[in-house]
């Protein structure tokens, strides 16, 4: 998930860190996904989570101090692989058309991949404390940010023509992804790797 509107600008240059977790760890995150999926936040209890990940409650606490952590955690699996993405993107150093393409199609396959802690956190993340909601503003921040430089880039050197604010083009591409959890289905008729090129596609020639 990325955001499309700017933010604090404190939050410049801020960014999620890999996400290194140990089985435990894991075993209960994905049963907080399924919980909150199924019964929504306010429905799951902490005891809840303990008994579908087969855990004690001090496990829990041992890695998380509260449902909000949990909650956070399941945005940042999926933030820190989509800015690990954007960052290998750049580092290859592409031209702005090739790049704009890889990024728009790599966000677009790791939200379909990871479609149910898309759906969870976009519709959950107001249950996120001050501190941690600062700190996806910051994430999405630099992922907007990010964009509209290559468009911007491709502007400056003649790749893009379109008269568009890059701003504009990036909250319209961004957005796109942005409702990819209200109606994509992992079963539904048309393959993510399709879909992505085409989204991308549309994006490209928007900007010709």
């Amino acid at each position: 998930m990325t955001e499309t509107q700017p933010t604090d600008a404190a939050a410049d240059g801020a960014g999620a860190a890999p996400v290194r977790r140990s089985p435990v760890e894991r075993r209960i995150l994905d049963a907080a996904l399924r919980l909150f999926a199924e019964r929504g936040f306010d429905g799951t209890s902490v005891q809840g989570i303990v008994e579908a990940a087969e855990v004690t409650k001090g496990a829990l606490y041992h890695y998380f101090d509260s449902k909000d952590a949990l909650l956070y955690e399941i945005y940042h699996s999926l933030i820190a692989r989509q800015l690990a993405d954007l960052d290998a993107v750049l580092a290859e150093g592409l031209p702005p058309r090739e790049a704009v393409r890889r990024v728009l199609t790599g966000l677009i396959l790791s939200t379909a991949e990871h479609i149910d802690e898309a759906k969870v956190f976009g519709r959950e993340m107001h249950r996120l404390d001050d501190v941690r909601m600062h700190a996806v503003r910051a994430d999405r921040r630099r992922y907007h940010n990010t964009f509209r430089g290559l468009v911007e880039q491709g502007k400056r050197d003649g790749s893009f023509t379109t008269p568009t604010p890059a701003d504009t083009v990036t909250i319209v591409a961004l957005g796109m992804v942005n409702q990819l959890p209200r109606w994509y289905r992992a079963d539904g008729p048309k393959p993510a790797a399709e879909l992505a090129a085409e989204v991308a596609d549309f994006i490209l020639a928007a900007l010709d």
